[in-house]
């Protein structure tokens, strides 16, 4: 799948803004901005690498060599970076700060609010737009593996410099002492398990279809003859 790279997932949605009061969402931004205790739920989500909501003013769309667009709305732009399956993350989403995502989505085209939670599923699904690449630097290792690793090599840096500065003898006590404390960090890396078979599968199933594509076109060009002639 495009938007997965080991244990982490990309997420791109793109959402229309309310036509004549946009202006309000700016206004919403900077009072999160300025009360960060808002998103005190998102902060507490430790699977979560990134998350930002953009607002694109609808005179400043991307060119990409195409002949440039004056849309009609503003447009908000999410993107974030997660561990764990689609649904785990969009769950937690609306549990930890559905208040946050209320006020960040405010009065955007048709959204329909984050509880319940099945309508907030689908208008992220209509919305999000899939990555042509996503990249991980580290795809076994989630973000709670990272925060761990990077313990560990504290704790042997403060090792290397304590061994060099003291004797055997009281050197077996440190090391002993910085075991005990980070044994819990000790762990093996390695990819998550498989949430689905389908989503293990969608790869293999995508380039099955794209070897059959070919024999549909004939088949849907004969069928369309028959049609012609009855």
């Amino acid at each position: 799948m495009s938007n997965v790279a080991g244990k982490a997932y990309g997420m791109i949605v793109i959402t229309p803004m309310a036509l004549r009061i946009g202006w309000l969402n700016r206004w919403i931004f900077r009072l999160v901005r300025s009360f960060p205790g808002t998103l005190s739920g998102l902060l507490g989500l430790k699977f979560i690498h990134f998350a930002r909501w953009v607002i694109i003013p609808r005179k400043a769309w991307p060119s990409l060599g195409q002949e440039a667009e004056v849309l009609e709305r503003d447009m908000m732009l999410f993107l974030s970076n997660f561990n764990g399956t689609w649904d785990q993350y969009i769950d937690a989403f609306a549990d930890g700060i559905p208040t946050g995502l209320d006020l960040l989505w405010y009065k955007n085209a048709r959204y329909p609010g984050s509880i319940p939670i099945t309508p907030f599923k689908d208008y992220i699904r209509a919305n999000q737009i899939d990555c042509d690449f996503y990249y991980n630097a580290t795809p076994g290792a989630a973000y709670r593996d990272v925060i761990s690793a990077l313990r560990v090599r504290r704790a042997l840096l403060e090792l290397e410099t304590i061994h060099a500065n003291t004797t055997p003898e009281v050197f077996a006590g440190f090391f002993r002492e910085k075991l005990l404390s980070i044994q819990n960090d000790l762990t093996t890396q390695g990819y998550s398990p498989v949430a689905s078979m389908e989503t293990d599968h969608a790869e293999q199933n995508r380039q099955r279809f794209e070897k059959l594509r070919p024999q549909m076109a004939v088949a849907e060009q004969a069928l369309e003859a028959i049609d012609k002639d009855l």
